[in-house]
């Protein structure tokens, strides 16, 4: 029994899902790479008085802020010293092999998946690095006692807008992104899912004759 086409593209887009998530995380740590290097540039060049570096551990990344806490010592004393997030910028990047299992799905040339892959890695990267931005303002005013939350309202920040930035960030564009991209970039394909094209009538239907008598 044939597979219609949708039924085809779908059943071949969840098979390619688990390969792009195991490779995803395999490759975590080089592919958080660029999205911590332009989280680091937003958030010290737009607030340096509030953010001091940005470091990458592994597919982790450990944000040092200007906020001043209380922290115990290695021999159990208290000490003050700088609050320091830890964040995970994976969670918001999960977008990479949603749309891996969608492209390689697609019936195009390999060059023209390539360009696809390219254009996909750019717009997910920005939007990546703006959920991580948005949750380190989020975190610091938030989550980090009334020191951040001053902080963060000294530099000018309204919370409504950190807090709807960040829902945005971490729950609209994720799953959003890669399947407007998909459809951005293969509208040919998808016309022709939507509206395949008529098949010649067959010979079975028979010949309209004129007959004499």
């Amino acid at each position: 029994m044939r597979l219609s086409p949708i039924r085809e593209f779908g059943l071949k887009a969840v098979l390619w899902l688990p390969m792009a998530f195991f490779l995803w995380f395999v490759l975590s740590s080089p592919l958080v790479w660029p999205v911590i290097q332009l989280a680091k540039l937003a958030l010290l060049s737009i607030w340096p008085n509030l953010y001091t570096e940005v470091i990458q551990n592994g597919h982790t990344m450990d944000v040092v802020t200007r906020v001043l806490v209380n922290q115990a010592g290695p021999d159990g004393r208290s000490g003050v010293g700088e609050l320091v997030l830890t964040q995970n910028p994976l969670i918001y990047g999960y977008s990479l092999p949603l749309f891996s299992g969608l492209a390689m799905a697609t019936p195009i040339g390999g060059w023209r998946r390539t360009l696809h892959f390219a254009i996909a890695l750019a717009v997910i990267w920005l939007t990546q690095a703006f959920g991580v931005v948005c949750e380190s303002l989020k975190v610091l005013g938030f989550d980090s006692g009334a020191a951040g939350a001053n902080a963060v309202t000294a530099a000018g920040l309204q919370p409504d807008a950190i807090a709807l930035a960040y829902q945005f960030g971490y729950l609209i564009l994720p799953a959003v992104v890669p399947i407007a991209l998909w459809l951005g970039l293969n509208r040919d394909f998808i016309e022709a899912l939507v509206h395949p094209s008529e098949e010649p009538e067959g010979a079975s239907a028979g010949h309209k004759l004129d007959v004499q008598e």
